[in-house]
């Protein structure tokens, strides 16, 4: 697969690298694509889980394929067609009720590693294991880490998020142009504060200059657990307005004096 991408694997690991510097995995260093032991190829638990989140928020069909548990492979060469059985070796899937993937991984020197993901009340984790001693260890102590991860985080999630406000427009076809906010607000917290207590403050530009452009951004919802700011959200123009032109001015002077 590297060689056909890139032509060869040198410039495919190199592309490798490249992207774990934009996840920000600031201690990984690839050497090979197949990740077998050799110097100089390294890595860490939080890289991996950064990695992770990166695969399962653009790609959440992953987790579909690594649930399976049991497939049939047919396997088809020259010399006819064979068709073995192949097992995950993921044991969480069978052995944790809200496990959801996602990758495991052993070497010699690496020993039993895994990146397990797992989902329970809307709230999802990951827990990396790495050099654990056999399979029943690193099992046992993913399951051990999302066990803590459930009982210590809770999630604020906005169900919908606030109307917001229009944005005039300055010079424009229009005086106002429709705004909404991008996104609901969503908040993990550790400490078992009191989440129905969060506050939601809009702060609207008092006037943006046309040409406005769809997603153009009119302002912000800020987000204060106990009077801190813990997040926020961008509010953005829903529509387009056009620059005021001489023509536009004329034809509105003329609706003017006719009504």
């Amino acid at each position: 697969m590297a060689e056909h991408i890139c032509g060869n694997e040198e410039e495919f690991v190199s592309q490798m690298n490249e992207r774990a510097k934009g996840l920000g995995m600031e201690n990984t260093h690839f050497v090979n694509c197949n990740g077998l032991d050799t110097d100089g190829h390294e890595t860490t638990a939080r890289d991996i889980a950064l990695m992770s989140r990166e695969l399962i928020t653009k790609y959440p069909q992953i987790h579909d394929y690594c649930t399976i548990w049991m497939e049939n492979i047919t396997h088809t060469t020259k010399k006819g067609t064979s068709e073995f059985g192949l097992t995950n070796t993921n044991k969480l899937i069978r052995q944790y009720q809200y496990a959801t993937g996602l990758k495991t991984g052993s070497t010699s020197k690496a020993k039993f590693c895994v990146s397990a993901t797992a989902e329970k009340d809307g709230l999802e984790l990951i827990a990396v294991i790495m050099a654990a001693d056999d399979n029943k260890a690193r099992v046992r102590d993913a399951t051990a880490l999302l066990n803590y991860g459930f009982g210590k985080c809770r999630k604020y999630a906005e169900e919908d998020a606030e109307k917001a406000e229009s944005v005039p427009v300055k010079r424009g076809v229009k005086e106002e142009a429709a705004a909404a906010q991008k996104e609901p607000f969503t908040y993990i917290d550790t400490t078992g504060a009191d989440l129905s207590a969060i506050e939601r403050k809009v702060s609207m530009k008092k006037s943006i200059k046309a040409p406005v452009k769809k997603g153009q951004k009119a302002g912000e919802a800020k987000y204060y657990l106990n009077g801190t700011e813990i997040g926020s959200v961008d509010i953005l123009t829903t529509e387009a307005v056009e620059k005021e032109s001489y023509k536009s001015v004329m034809l509105e002077l003329a609706e003017d004096f006719l009504m």
